[in-house]
């Protein structure tokens, strides 16, 4: 049976390297050290929070003020020399590589809600202009760990939703029906199956129209001068001579209710207001977002046990507390059967069940091995290299991840698509990039979709890593090497045979244990580490490649 109930006693190595690992893009060795030592609610306090930003906002580079090249803030604050050039193409890469840093940096699950709210709520990054795009990302990690119900209300006004949906294009003589439809289908409380013509299990298509007119005439204001006072942003406005001042009509899957016309500017905001009150009053509403918390952080597969033991005691959670998103993760993330302990077989169904996205492949294997990283001022070209043309274009483009460029309303297939979710991320279109990561990593060079002469911009160098890093607690013995890698990077335990295949065979090369033993204290001895740098990345190339590496 499924259950809720909370895992009790400390995590262990193995549950708090499954719980680092769903809950974050930043995966080291002494975090999961830390978590192992906690109760699982204790785990929450250094997970559950946003942390502090590297750079609060993106940096662009190779502006001449008087002549000379400057770095300088995306969105330069008042009185500053340098204008944001007109190019946006150029400066939404920008936008782009910031977020790709500080989401590698992020040591909680700040970044991995934002991208969840991302994948929910998505536009595309050239949707309008470069800073709304920035605001955009500021609003999604705004709500990452808030208020979903205020997220589903501010989102309305986002300027580059606003552009994204067509609802900038939504008058009262014109009405443009896009935004309603996907604000109910895909951000709120979801269709269900349909059930008649234009009847679904949730709304009509009669709401859908009635809904447009609730959000005629709110407009983008790209000169950022409108302010949302609460989250301190800037968004779209109410134009209230393009609002239809009616009042709307819903059917009796809302109860029959009747939001009354508003007969000025602030009366579209109540109007707003009561909209969203109306979809979040349905107990649908909560359970599409559990479910799509579900699917993103413990498994595709939700069974009417799931349905019922899981996703309705969730929803009533969300409900409960107004829907503020933190209890809830608090709850799942604390349960059993996030650790697949409500059950007698524990390996199962769950660790190790999902297939990583890029973002997971790449960026545990980065921070796990400390991958250097550029500071964005002092060494900017690196910067851009790593995430830009590395990360970007490289690693996650080539992978079926445009990031921030989906091809659908709906977000990255892998994600909604069903039967296959997660395993979309590992199929013959991507299975070339994954299995090039290493090499890219380890060689430290544009090895993926480009030429081996062009530098990555950071390079993993395995022997001193091996010897200065603390991950291995002792490098003499080859055994443990093994061990103390394989306990670190796969979800779960290998058999002997397993073991056997990456020590002996892979590592080993099939010599005596010895030999490493005397090629390790030679490099020791000499810092040559020509001939221990092969061995090792024999090693890493072999676990990375491996089926178990390309699951969390």
């Amino acid at each position: 049976m499924a259950s809720l109930s909370p895992l009790t006693g400390s995590l262990g190595h193995r549950r708090a390297a499954h719980l680092l690992r769903r809950t974050s893009f930043n995966f080291t060795k002494p975090m999961v050290d830390q978590l192992a030592g906690q109760t699982a609610a204790q785990a929450m306090g250094a997970l559950l929070q946003l942390n502090p930003l590297q750079q609060s906002q993106p940096i662009f580079k190779d502006l001449l003020v008087q002549g000379s090249p400057v770095q300088t803030w995306l969105l330069p604050l008042p009185g500053s020399p340098v204008n944001v050039p007109a190019e946006d193409f150029i400066l939404r890469r920008w936008a782009m590589v910031w977020w790709c840093n500080e989401a590698l940096r992020d040591t909680g699950i700040g970044h991995k809600m934002q991208f969840f709210f991302h994948q929910f709520m998505q536009v595309t990054a050239n949707t309008g202009r470069s800073s709304s795009f920035f605001d955009y990302l500021q609003l999604m990690r705004w709500g990452a760990l808030g208020n979903f119900k205020k997220l589903a209300y501010k989102v309305v006004t986002d300027n580059s939703m606003l552009l994204y949906l067509n609802n900038t294009q939504n008058t009262k003589t014109n009405p443009n029906e896009n935004f309603a439809r996907e604000f109910l289908e895909l951000f709120t409380i979801g269709k269900g199956p349909q059930i008649g013509p234009g009847d679904y299990t949730n709304y009509t298509e009669d709401d859908i129209v009635e809904a447009a007119k609730v959000l005629t005439g709110f407009r983008t204001r790209f000169n950022r001068d409108v302010v949302d006072n609460e989250t301190g942003i800037p968004r779209g406005d109410a134009v209230f001579v393009q609002h239809s001042t009616g009042n709307k009509s819903f059917s009796s899957k809302f109860g029959n209710t009747v939001i009354t016309g508003a007969s000025n500017a602030v009366g579209m905001w109540v109007e707003l207001q009561a909209f969203v009150d109306m979809i979040f009053s349905q107990p649908e509403t909560a359970k599409n977002l559990c479910r799509r918390l579900y699917r993103y952080f413990v498994s595709r597969n939700i069974s009417t046990e799931i349905e019922t033991d899981i996703i309705v005691p969730l929803a009533n959670t969300l409900i409960a507390n107004n829907f503020e998103v933190k209890p809830v993760l608090q709850q799942l993330f604390q349960s059993q059967h996030f650790f697949d302990a409500d059950d007698s077989d524990n390996v199962d169904e769950i660790v190790g069940g999902l297939i990583k996205s890029p973002l997971e492949l790449n960026y545990h294997t980065m921070s796990f091995f400390g991958m250097p990283l550029p500071d964005p001022v002092a060494n900017t070209n690196a910067y851009f290299q790593i995430f830009e043309r590395g990360m970007l274009q490289r690693a996650f483009g080539t992978a079926n991840l445009p990031l921030f460029f989906a091809s659908d309303v709906a977000g990255y297939p892998a994600y909604y698509t069903e039967p296959d979710f997660s395993r979309q991320w590992f199929n013959s279109t991507t299975i070339i990039t994954r299995y090039k990561m290493p090499e890219m990593l380890l060689s430290g060079k544009l090895t993926i979709g480009g030429s081996t002469s062009n530098q990555l911009g950071t390079k993993l160098d395995i022997a001193p890593w091996v010897k200065n890093s603390g991950a291995i607690s002792n490098a003499l013995d080859s055994q443990i090497l093994v061990e103390d890698l394989l306990k670190y990077l796969l979800p779960e335990e290998v058999d002997t045979d397993r073991f056997n295949y990456f020590h002996i065979q892979v590592f080993l090369d099939n010599l005596p244990p010895a030999d490493w033993t005397y090629e390790w204290q030679n490099y020791l001895n000499t810092n040559d580490a020509t001939e221990v740098t092969l061995a090792l990345e024999r090693l890493i190339k072999a676990v990375l490649f491996s089926p178990e590496y390309q699951t969390f």
